[in-house]
């Protein structure tokens, strides 16, 4: 497998984005090692709150939540899922499947030895952060789903979906920073749109980015849909609180808190919100208040 590493040069200086670089080398059985870059802030001791970013982002997402969260006394971890941000990049679309990015970070949360897991999930961050709840919910304690879901191939697909999936593939250019200002309510300096594109120093870098879209499964006999709908017969016993803090204003998402709400039995009793004046990245648009509610929530666990 040809990997590839993005300088250390490309992420020098970033705004709002001062942390060292952690990593776990993490493999698919039988496969290579790849690096895994991860930030980790706050009491080692304290409870984790694992934060799971998506398409076409990274952990720089969620750095308006890492402080807050770090400093009311919990272990923020943020990773970036290999071909994003700091992590290994496979040179090969054909290397990136559901199934290897499940297994990349199944084998980061086990190397860390994760438990009393405070998921917060976004956009990828629940396609794959939802299928470690339903294989290992003793290791979850709780999770914050926000503009996320776990398809099984039975939902409809949304005009939006379907747009970003062909556009994803057509464009010569995939431009990571306006594909994010295109998810955003707010405008984003051109400071955050090159963090954003830091990873991606050329188009080689970008097969998984590239690939994301077409791995989500849209028709119920797809093979990684199969494996959801088994994953979804153990969500459905999943009784441990469950809150859904979806943004209003993304046309992607859109209606899946609802379900996710009525299907999962620990989002029965919880707090669900929604976040005013956020986009699909409501990590950028509304930061702050999303962590609000993730530590509001947090509280209230044992």
């Amino acid at each position: 497998m040809e990997v590839l590493r993005t300088p250390d040069s490309r992420f020098e200086g970033l705004p709002g984005y001062p942390y060292a670089p952690k990593y776990q080398n993490v493999a698919q059985e039988g496969a290579d090692e790849l690096r895994m870059h991860y930030v980790a802030e706050g009491p080692t001791k304290g409870r984790p709150v694992l934060m799971l970013h998506g398409e076409p982002s990274w952990s720089y997402l969620y750095r308006h939540m890492i402080p807050m969260i770090a400093e009311a006394g919990y272990r923020a971890i943020a990773p970036d899922l290999i071909g994003f941000g700091r992590s290994d990049k496979p040179a090969s679309l054909d290397d990136y499947t559901y199934a290897s990015h499940d297994s990349w970070l199944e084998a980061f949360v086990m190397a860390l030895d994760l438990r009393r897991i405070l998921l917060v999930c976004q956009d990828w961050g629940g396609l794959l952060g939802l299928r470690l709840v339903a294989k290992y919910p003793e290791r979850f304690d709780a999770v914050v789903a926000a503009n996320t879901f776990l398809p099984s191939g039975r939902e409809p697909v949304s005009d939006a979906f379907k747009a970003w999936q062909k556009l994803s593939q057509d464009i010569p250019e995939f431009d990571v920073g306006r594909v994010i200002q295109g998810g955003c309510k707010s405008k984003l300096s051109e400071q955050v749109l090159a963090a954003y594109d830091a990873p991606f120093p050329d188009e080689s870098y970008k097969m998984a980015a590239r690939k994301f879209p077409l791995l989500v499964p849209t028709t119920p006999d797809a093979p990684d849909a199969v494996a959801n709908q088994k994953h979804w017969a153990a969500l459905a016993k999943f009784d441990k609180p469950f809150l859904t803090a979806f943004s209003d204003g993304d046309p992607i998402t859109r209606g899946a808190d609802r379900f996710l709400q009525a299907a999962i039995p620990g989002a029965k009793t919880a707090p669900h919100t929604t976040i005013k004046g956020g986009g699909h990245f409501l990590q950028e648009d509304r930061g702050p208040e999303l962590a609000r509610v993730v530590l509001d929530f947090a509280g209230t666990l044992q």
